[in-house]
């Protein structure tokens, strides 16, 4: 029996010439990630070891992303600890304020992921870098000290499902609705310490972005790991970012799958998680009217510079409804600089949003974007549980960037397909146009107004003149 392209991957850094799902194997590991909250609690395990140095000062990767710039005491004291540990052990990849940017944008964007890697990482959303061909996955805070310690970690190789994608997606579509949908369709835990493997022809059709997407939402299907092949989009997007050569491994024709869906991206549709599981999903056109409080645009999921295109595309122009709280967070430093030589800060400030540095925050509902009781968000994050944003009794909703544009326009769950149509927008601007000859009336009778108001004033004096 043949092997999945997770499966080949882990054989051959566990220097063995086959493995199957179940076995338990030793693996070399390429690079060993964490962040300001679970960096912490990996460095105090590694202290108490009495381990003394790490592995490779290079395959090491500290990135402060979620409290910083820090919000309160603990979460100082949290990056405090991590920066004194990657000043003593003199730590390659170390990201702090100013350089840092969300972790699973940042370091495939810095080059330091390739195919064929396997990586872990103290965040259950590790799991992105399998849309560069890598294996990776999240791990515990004690399984990251001990890779960090010896370069090595213990896996039960996985089995897989595979996704057969064919033709593209139509227009409003990205892949995160593709993997809400695929969610939608197998559930939370509908792929349980498996790997999804995407292959087919419309692999082609999608962009780096998209993929990293997909894979980065794995973890919200119960995966281990998401991955896809290494194609001339993959290498296209290398080129540049690395001079480490690599392997791409596909899988065996007779490799063994526990499940094979196949999915037509031309028939997807614009689709919404309602609270408070991934899995709860309605395309755009089945979502009844549902008001909101607060947008979120950003995170490792859907922060990169397509995001924003997409969303200053729909804002550019426009204005967010009344009573409602838009908040844009590039991903990294590099797609907030994109964002200023493209015009989308000004789009977005124009249109009444605000834009942070970048931080995994609200995701996680930890500062920038915390929901009151009863507030609803709809946010292009990856989990809606209950809390996840804030008040127990809060609400987010998950989608893509285009819809929660569009939402943020209307103050309620909407299509972008039809916020952004031609129509749409010209009758926008005929409303823009009453607006601004109601302004410019309001203006000049203000004037009018004012005028009278002197000519009355001197008509008071003189009559004061004649009474003395």
């Amino acid at each position: 029996m043949g092997m999945t392209m997770t499966q080949k991957i882990l054989a051959a850094h566990a220097g063995l010439d086959s493995v199957k799902a179940g076995d338990l194997i030793n693996a070399s590991l390429d690079l060993v990630l964490a962040n300001d909250i679970t960096g912490p609690v990996s460095i105090g395990e590694f202290e108490k070891a009495g381990f003394d140095k790490v592995f490779d000062k290079s395959k090491v990767a500290l990135v402060m992303d979620h409290f910083v710039p820090n919000k309160d005491i603990k979460s100082a004291e949290q990056c405090k600890t991590c920066r004194t540990f990657a000043y003593k052990f003199d730590i390659d990849n170390f990201y702090d304020v100013g350089e840092m940017g969300i972790e699973h944008a940042l370091l495939p964007e810095k080059g330091l992921v390739v195919p064929g890697d396997c990586i872990i990482g103290a965040d259950s959303h590790t799991c992105t870098y399998g849309a560069l061909g890598a294996f990776s996955t999240g791990v515990g805070s004690t399984d990251m000290t001990a890779g960090m310690a010896t370069g090595k970690a213990w896996f039960k190789v996985p089995g897989a499902i595979k996704f057969n994608l064919r033709n593209e997606l139509k227009p409003y579509v990205s892949g995160k609705d593709v993997i809400l949908h695929i969610i939608g369709m197998i559930g939370v835990d509908g792929a349980l310490y498996k790997s999804m493997e995407f292959t087919g022809t419309g692999v082609s059709s999608l962009s780096m972005d998209d993929r990293l997407t997909i894979a980065n939402m794995a973890i919200e299907a119960g995966a281990k790991n998401g991955i896809f092949p290494v194609d001339d989009i993959t290498k296209k997007y290398l080129k540049g970012r690395t001079d480490r050569e690599y392997q791409a491994f596909d899988a065996d024709p007779d490799a063994d799958y526990d499940a094979i869906y196949d999915i037509d991206l031309s028939q997807i549709e614009p689709t919404v998680a309602f609270p408070h599981l991934p899995e709860n999903t309605r395309v755009i056109g089945d979502v009844e009217d549902i008001s909101i409080d607060q947008v979120v645009i950003g995170s490792c999921t859907n922060g990169r510079i397509s995001d924003m295109e997409a969303a200053a595309k729909i804002l550019k122009g426009r204005h967010i409804a009344k009573g409602v709280r838009a908040i844009i967070i590039p991903a990294t430093q590099a797609v907030y600089k994109e964002c200023i030589k493209k015009g989308y800060i000004d789009d977005f400030i124009d249109a009444g949003c605000i834009v942070s540095t970048p931080t995994c925050g609200p995701c996680l509902g930890g500062y920038m974007g915390i929901l009151a009781d009863g507030e609803r968000c709809i946010s292009t994050t990856n989990r809606n549980f209950v809390g996840r944003m804030g008040h127990v009794n809060s609400e987010v909703y998950l989608s893509s960037p285009e819809v929660a544009a569009a939402s943020a326009i209307e103050g309620k769950i909407a299509d972008p397909r039809i916020v952004d149509s031609p129509e749409s927008r010209k009758a926008q601007k005929v409303l823009d146009k009453q607006a601004e000859k109601a302004e410019k009336l309001a203006e000049k009778q203000a004037i009018k107004a004012e005028k009278l108001n002197e000519k009355a004033e001197k008509l008071t004096q003189k009559a004061d003149k004649l009474t003395n």
